[in-house]
């Protein structure tokens, strides 16, 4: 149907998940996930066609609200529908049933279990002293789940042109209205970096531009991960841990301390070569001769991209100067950092673990 335009038979098709789902005993979570995933490739095609769905299908929107509340996420599929819970080979749901299209929402399956470990991480890391001899293989477990983001993303820079995502992939993930609001398709984006971000620096290193793009990106997450954002969004991020207990020194630094410091910067320049790649592929699949449209399918521009990025390595050049002054014993004594709160932290002792 979408290869031929076929708007009337998407129209009929909407209108017969509407009847199903509403027929269904729809008892469990998982249930729920199936309907919304199966109404949602239907929305995404209506839209890419020039179709508002609900207003071709007023009758769609109840159960929409119904199938998010029932499982405490918004109103229409997300990138967790798209990806995660749907099913392998004949019965994948999918766009254009293109072997780049099943390649790049597999890239994606692959990446959100190690996801998932990196924000249980983080929780642990989030309570954990920086002098802690546990500290530094801690982060270097979360350095190792995030490898696999890098893998994904070299796996779609091979197989997944840009002309086919921007010409004939990106057009299916536009926002639909329910009750008056848009929300967007289920767009890559919504895969949650930007909360390993969060605790690593972006709690307190950021800008505005992130801050709100952190904002609206949550309301299309996992519960569980709306309440990690909760839980650490006006945390003290792991670079400012680290540095204010360097700033902090008195004497040279314990060895705890510096190779908590020495692996940070490692998760960090992993970091910045994930941003780098991304806006890589950003900038091939939204240049002027090939793209339809001006931001991503997460609603972000390139040029915010190329911010984070920045940010990015600010943070990692920040690191690695003080992992290499903590390595020489010179760690640079910094004035007394005031956080929102107004907690101050004052100079200890090196040696004193927390």
């Amino acid at each position: 149907m979408n290869a031929a335009k076929d708007t009337d038979g998407l129209v009929r098709l909407l209108q017969y998940l509407v009847q199903q789902t509403r027929e269904s005993h729809i008892d469990t979570s998982e249930k729920a996930f199936a309907a919304m995933r199966d109404i949602g490739i239907v929305l995404g095609s209506l839209k890419r066609h020039g179709v508002e769905p609900v207003q071709a299908v007023p009758e769609v929107e109840q159960p929409l609200v119904d199938l998010g509340a029932a499982t405490n996420m918004i109103p229409r599929d997300t990138v967790h529908h798209y990806t995660s819970w749907n099913p392998v080979g004949a019965r994948r749901r999918s766009y254009t049933g293109e072997p780049q299209e099943i390649w790049l929402q597999d890239a994606v399956v692959r990446v959100f279990p190690s996801l998932s470990a990196s924000l249980a991480i983080s929780d642990v890391l989030s309570t954990m002293s920086p002098h802690d001899v546990r500290f530094a293989p801690t982060v270097g477990m979360l350095h190792e789940s995030g490898r696999t983001m890098v893998d994904a993303i070299d796996s779609v820079t091979e197989r997944v042109s840009p002309v086919f995502f921007a010409q004939v992939l990106r057009p299916y993930f536009e926002d639909v209205v329910v009750r008056g609001e848009r929300y967007l398709g289920p767009a890559a984006a919504q895969a949650p970096l930007w909360l390993v971000d969060l605790c690593v620096w972006a709690s307190d290193r950021n800008q505005a531009d992130y801050k709100t793009f952190l904002v609206e990106s949550v309301h299309y997450s996992l519960p569980s991960w709306r309440a990690f954002y909760q839980r650490h969004c006006h945390d003290v991020s792991l670079v400012t841990k680290v540095t204010e207990a360097l700033d902090a020194c008195t004497g040279e630094p314990d060895g705890n301390l510096v190779r908590s410091a020495t692996s940070l910067t490692e998760l960090m320049t992993l970091l910045k070569v994930f941003r780098g790649r991304h806006i890589g592929i950003a900038r091939k699949a939204y240049a002027e001769e090939v793209a339809l449209y001006a931001h991503g399918s997460g609603g972000a521009p390139v040029a915010l991209l190329r911010k984070i990025l920045d940010l990015t390595r600010e943070n990692e050049h920040l690191m690695r100067e003080r992992a290499n002054g903590a390595r020489r014993g010179q760690a640079t004594q910094a004035p007394t950092v005031t956080h929102e709160g107004g907690r101050r932290e004052e100079g200890v002792a090196c040696g004193e673990a927390a």
